[in-house]
């Protein structure tokens, strides 16, 4: 992407050693965070998948569709913390890494309260449009009434999670998300198999779950703060121009990743209107899709932190080595997860035995070696976008890439009920991302002029 560049002096060497060690570190903290996720919600399933009703595992899977997409538009509150906090770590800030955390954290508290006003017209639309046979709904309905009173702490916990990833907290990170899914491993099996709430008990165990690593995470972050900078920082929470330029950033992050969950929520729809044999296949290689991306986020995440202090120190020139590097691991592994898969397709097997589906998936798992790769790339230079704090730049190339790379495609290919055309769709809007995105990194590289 660059002009080959001159021999680096040792001291630039020595840096991007440094540079390197502290990003492996970070990933590495991150990627085995972000995978208690999905092992927690595996365990919940199996939880849920062993009792003598399948209507309950049903009713959750259905419900959590909704939260699904309920919390990942809200996800602005960790992806909108982290590089602003970051940028005010490498300015040495004390004052602004306080009140990032606690503008956002009021933010998030406000949102989540409402959440809990709004629950039931959330949950009757919500059901409206998943609709279903009566036992699934009351399965779904009961979970989704227990794990709504979670909002406000799941909310908060986006803003302490996305805070201390900022100042390269991703140990503590680690032991939050580690000590809440494990919480929520033992609350499943005692309130699901002892106790038999079945799916409220399934809810319930994320709700004590998610106030638990909130009370941890609130517990780290006030070991990180003194009281007499509380008090000196307090008076300037309401400021107006800072407040504006809290709410425009997370509300271009907001708008990007609602352009995104909206390509993979036709993608989904269309998928079925085909057929249903093909929703489930198409089903089947997004989890493998969603399995990768937790890898990959824990790239994103270390690319966002250390993008954001080099930013705030005013040093740029690590930049450039630090998206080749975050660049070419991110590429690593999103091919490697894509070519696993494509090597042994017999590892769907642990997810299905339907042999009629078996022999499609293995047809068509090629897609996703463009899908991750180019994805891989799309999301590494998020976090580094986030870093900077660049919501519009966000904003604009997850739009362009989903209104005209792939909703083109996606248009044509129910028209012509061509499936391949629905995975050709989804792997141009990742490209559109690499490529807008990747045009504006020379502009970010370039060397602050005096008195700019």
């Amino acid at each position: 992407m660059y002009p080959a560049q001159p021999a680096l002096p040792t001291a630039d060497l020595e840096s991007n050693q440094a540079l390197t060690q502290r990003f492996l570190k970070l990933a590495s903290v991150n990627i085995l965070s972000n995978l208690t996720v999905p092992l927690a919600g595996l365990i919940s399933v199996a939880f849920l998948g062993h009792l003598g009703e399948i209507q309950h595992l049903a009713g959750v899977t259905l419900a959590s569709v909704l939260f699904n997409y309920l919390y990942r538009t809200l996800s602005f509150l960790r992806m909108g913390t982290t590089g602003v906090t970051a940028q005010a770590i490498g300015r040495d800030d004390r004052e602004a890494v306080l009140l990032i955390g606690l503008r956002n954290g009021l933010i998030a508290i406000g949102l989540g309260l409402l959440i809990l006003l709004l629950q039931h017209p959330i949950r009757d639309l919500g059901f409206a449009l998943l609709s279903t046979e009566p036992a699934i709904k009351a399965a779904g309905q009961a979970y989704y009434d227990a794990r709504i009173w979670a909002a406000p702490a799941t909310l908060l916990n986006f803003v302490l999670l996305g805070w201390l990833l900022g100042q390269e907290k991703s140990g503590q990170v680690l032991l939050i998300s580690a000590v809440g899914n494990g919480a929520n491993i033992l609350l499943d099996y005692s309130l699901i198999t002892q106790q038999g709430w079945n799916s409220a008990g399934a809810g319930w165990a994320i709700v004590v779950s998610q106030y638990v690593m909130a009370a941890l995470g609130l517990g780290l972050a006030g070991r990180l703060i003194s009281w007499q900078e509380l008090q000196t920082a307090l008076p300037q929470l309401g400021n107006a121009a800072a407040l504006k330029q809290t709410l425009t950033l997370n509300g271009n992050i907001f708008v990007r990743t609602l352009a995104f969950l909206s390509t993979f929520s036709v993608f989904t729809s269309l998928s079925a209107a085909i057929s249903t044999l093909l929703l489930t296949e198409n089903a089947l290689l997004l989890q493998v899709f969603s399995l990768a991306v937790y890898l990959i986020d824990g790239l994103a995440f270390a690319t966002e932190s250390l993008t954001g202090q080099l930013y705030g120190q005013g040093n740029r020139q690590p930049l450039r080595f630090l998206v080749k590097l975050a660049g070419g691991i991110s590429l690593l592994v999103g091919t490697s997860f894509a070519l696993v898969f494509m090597l042994f397709p017999s590892l769907f097997g642990l997810l299905t035995n339907h042999a009629e589906l078996l022999q499609l998936v293995s047809q068509d798992v090629f897609w996703l070696l463009p899908v991750l790769s180019f994805g891989s790339l799309a999301f590494m230079l998020d976090g580094y976008f986030l870093g900077l704090a660049e919501g519009a730049t966000l904003r604009n190339a997850a739009l362009l890439s989903s209104l005209l790379g792939f909703a083109p495609i996606a248009l044509v290919a129910w028209n012509l009920s061509a499936p391949y055309l629905l995975w050709l769709g989804l792997a141009v809007f990742m490209a559109a991302r690499v490529l807008l995105l990747g045009a504006q990194v020379p502009r970010t590289l370039e060397p602050i002029q005096a008195g700019g």
